[in-house]
């Protein structure tokens, strides 16, 4: 087991290097100058050149990436082009609010799929089954932002259930947030629910067929016992793996829910960063929202070879 910890402890920090080194790259060559954008238009070029100094936009580009990863390594992004302001201390509470919107999609989506995925495995080829499959599809080819509109609309402004911002008040009770962020956390379970369902078909379906299950049936367990003992251990395994990769999906894809309905989190923050071509800032926030997706794919990974020993067992050799 330590050996299949450390083996995946390298992969994140090499994704973590990747992710940092590609939004480097991207970052640089995108057009601008956030100089004159920080200024304006109307600001004389030779201010714009002593701010790009100031900034060290100046240094050559193997000083800038070096420096980009010691920041990394550090967690020290430095101070935003645009506000001044220290990097994490804008990006920590744009996460943390994210994070609680996501975390209540997932608290939502994942029993509901799981539940799905198996009352449809266990009516295969019935029309129950082919209601769950249907429905998945359908709804994970909605864009979630598309989804936020309609609810946002019917919801919210028709029927005045509900509030068109998600943003809170500071200092609200969790069931003031709840009420806040319900629509739209739902946005986001309607596109994910399909993946999840789905994947826990299947994987059902399969272990079903297995041989452990047919002489777990002749001992004499009930369909119940079978099931949680036998079946959901060996099919939750792909489950798993997609919810923690929708993790970091729904992080990076909240963009659209947040601009619906106005939720000042990580979404926002990456778009206004890209306007004003704010690098630490943009920096700071993908590879913090990389490192939430790398420990959510290590603790799945960590929970799959905890069910399979056989996982474990292989990714230490």
């Amino acid at each position: 087991m330590r050996r299949f910890l450390i083996s995946r402890l390298i992969s994140a920090v090499i994704t973590l290097l990747l992710v940092a080194t590609f939004v480097f790259v991207i970052v640089k060559v995108l057009p601008g100058n956030p100089g004159r954008q920080m200024l304006g238009p109307q600001a004389p070029e030779s201010e714009v050149v002593k701010l790009n100094e100031r900034l060290g936009l100046n240094r050559s580009f193997v000083d800038q990436y070096f420096s980009s990863m010691r920041d990394l390594v550090t967690l020290r992004f430095g101070d935003s082009f645009r506000t001044g302001d220290n990097v994490m201390g804008l990006v920590r509470p744009a996460l943390w609010r994210s994070v609680k919107l996501a975390m209540l999609a997932l608290v939502i989506t994942i029993p509901l799929g799981i539940w799905a995925g198996v009352f449809a495995a266990r009516r295969q080829d019935k029309l129950a089954d082919r209601t769950v499959v249907m429905a998945g599809l359908t709804t994970s080819s909605i864009p979630d932002f598309v989804t936020a509109v309609v609810i946002s609309s019917v919801f919210c402004v028709t029927w005045r259930i509900g509030h068109v911002f998600a943003t809170p008040p500071a200092g609200s009770n969790i069931f003031t947030q709840f009420n806040y962020l319900i629509w739209p956390a739902l946005a986001m379970v309607v596109l994910y629910f399909g993946y999840i369902a789905r994947m826990t078909r299947a994987g059902v379906i399969n272990a079903l067929q297995a041989d452990y299950v047919r002489t777990a049936t002749m001992k004499g367990l009930s369909a119940g016992d079978v099931m949680r003992t036998h079946v959901l251990r060996n099919a939750l395994a792909p489950t798993i793996t997609v919810i923690s990769t929708q993790v970091g999906y729904l992080l990076g894809a909240i963009i659209g829910v947040e601009r619906v309905f106005n939720y000042q989190g990580i979404g926002l923050t990456i778009t206004d960063a890209v306007k004003a071509k704010d690098i630490p800032v943009l920096q700071g926030t993908v590879v913090l929202v990389a490192l939430v997706y790398v420990v959510a794919s290590l603790l799945a990974d960590l929970l799959i070879a905890y069910l399979n020993p056989r996982v474990r067992l292989g990714g230490a050799k």
